[in-house]
């Protein structure tokens, strides 16, 4: 049995003059997107539990709390794990499709989850943990796509700024869960051993699934894609999706080789879309967000809230905000565009980075009663960076490259992303420590200025436009307006 059996379920949008396509349109297309993002929810998730499991992890082993290099290395093998999971998760998605690639990320999560929460030793530990990075590394790559590939290009924004909801809405669940085992015995255990039962459901929900019907069409059944797409679609609407995967097909047949990592930098078009989707996925991590994140009861504290409780709470409120501005961007994505949201949010973010410096700079000058200053900074970060530089690099990335070169280019912008994740990790204390915590968040406002002239220069509106359009835009920026898309790229970027 199949999504596609359901009752009730096969209601397409209809394309036509009176109706709009609107996020709650088509309850298949939604449902789809909520399973989909279930691999957001254990990203999200992984990412902030281990800051509290941490705790009682060096409570149970000796070796842990003497050790720094093991705290840092039990934290770090997730990281290094997605890392590996990303890279690899473009070729997976390529070869086998969206569907199995879930799949298989879900039994790897649910096998670290479990040898995490068995762990008898740190170094057993280690493993489990290297194990639900791989699992995260790869849903990080095929959730955006998966959904993508299925969504209407005037909602795809919104559908696919759905999955980075699933994220904050895991590390703000990963804060309650911490809260919620305080006081069961095995505290850590449980904390870490949870994540299974998400990857668990989505694995079950995911056999009901259809495969990306992009991916069907260009690699298995073009009759199992026309089954799916005719559940998305109205008749006429279908039509046109039909034909223009039949021109894709056709490209890609005459192309007659397989893509390689090589043709990415080799291709002028990919290699202009790869370098504005990879600095988008850097620019994600180096304006500061996971700084804020990993580390916000310490700068809490750091700014004179000195009470653990208090700090944690903090906390909780941050990862709350984060999830509603992403509510926000869902809407604001298809509405305001990609292009001009990521501006207006990587301003919002300066701002806020210079307002947080100013409060560290007035309290290391002998100021008192500064440290509101400190969480005001961070409240506005969170309310600028939600909505935009949350959502903008996941959404541009699961939309800017050709069918073939989708799964590859995804995976590598997003192991990308992984690799900023864990150098701003890493360095944001030892930053703060060499230079002063006031002149490590200007030098953060300092990036986000470079972030917003790469915005500017290299990266199209993408809104509203299909996978063929945009294709055709980079095929412009690469050789000129030959190619007739000259309208396509003037109307994006006004």
């Amino acid at each position: 049995m199949t999504i596609e059996s359901f009752p009730g379920s096969s209601g397409y949008i209809d394309a036509g003059v009176d109706k709009k396509i609107t996020y709650f349109s088509n309850t298949y297309v939604l449902g789809l997107t909520v399973i989909a993002g279930i691999g957001g929810l254990l990203f999200g998730y992984d990412t902030g539990v281990i800051s509290g499991a941490l705790l009682y992890i060096r409570d149970e082993f000796e070796e842990v709390d003497k050790s720094s290099f093991l705290q840092e290395t039990i934290v770090s093998m997730a990281l290094v794990g997605a890392m590996i999971g990303a890279a690899g998760g473009g070729w997976i998605n390529d070869t086998y499709g969206r569907k199995r690639a879930t799949l298989l990320a879900d039994v790897v999560f649910a096998l670290g989850s479990f040898v995490m929460a068995a762990a008898p030793d740190p170094y057993v530990l280690i493993f489990g943990r290297l194990l639900v990075g791989l699992g995260v590394g790869v849903a990080s790559v095929t959730a955006p796509m998966y959904i993508a590939e299925a969504a209407p290009s005037e909602i795809r924004g919104g559908l696919v700024s759905t999955n980075v909801l699933m994220i904050t809405g895991g590390q703000f669940l990963s804060y309650l869960v911490n809260l919620a085992f305080t006081e069961v015995p095995g505290t850590w255990r449980w904390m870490l051993g949870v994540a299974a039962v998400p990857a668990i459901v989505q694995f079950l929900l995911m056999l009901l699934m259809p495969e990306s019907p992009r991916w069907l069409y260009m690699k298995k059944s073009k009759s199992e894609a026309i089954v799916v797409l005719s559940k998305i679609y109205d008749p006429y609407r279908l039509e046109e999706e039909l034909d223009q995967l039949s021109v894709t097909l056709e490209e890609e047949n005459q192309r007659n080789k397989a893509v390689s990592y090589w043709d990415v930098f080799r291709v002028k078009e990919i290699r202009l879309a790869f370098f504005a989707g990879a600095g988008l996925q850097a620019f994600q991590q180096f304006t500061g967000i996971n700084t804020v994140m990993y580390y916000s009861p310490t700068i809490v504290q750091m700014a004179g809230f000195s009470s653990n409780q208090l700090a944690l709470l903090l906390s909780l409120v941050v990862a709350l905000m984060n999830a509603t501005g992403t509510v926000v961007g869902i809407y604001l994505i298809d509405h305001f565009g990609r292009r001009k949201l990521a501006l207006s949010s990587l301003f919002g973010v300066f701002l806020s980075l210079i307002l947080l410096s100013v409060a560290f700079l007035l309290q290391s000058s002998g100021f008192i009663n500064v440290g509101w200053i400190a969480v005001l900074g961070l409240a506005l970060y969170i309310a600028f960076f939600a909505p935009g530089m949350g959502p903008v690099p996941w959404t541009v990335n699961s939309e800017i490259y050709p069918q073939s070169y989708r799964g590859i280019c995804g995976g590598m912008s997003a192991t990308v992303n992984w690799i900023s994740n864990l150098m701003v990790a890493q360095s944001f204390l030892s930053v703060a420590d060499a230079v002063g915590t006031e002149w490590t968040f200007l030098i953060l406002a300092a990036i986000t200025v470079a972030a917003i002239g790469f915005v500017f220069v290299f990266v199209p509106e993408t809104k509203g436009l299909t996978f063929e359009e945009v294709e055709k835009i980079w095929k412009e920026k690469a050789w000129g307006s030959s190619h007739g898309t000259e309208s396509l790229l003037e109307n994006g970027e006004e």
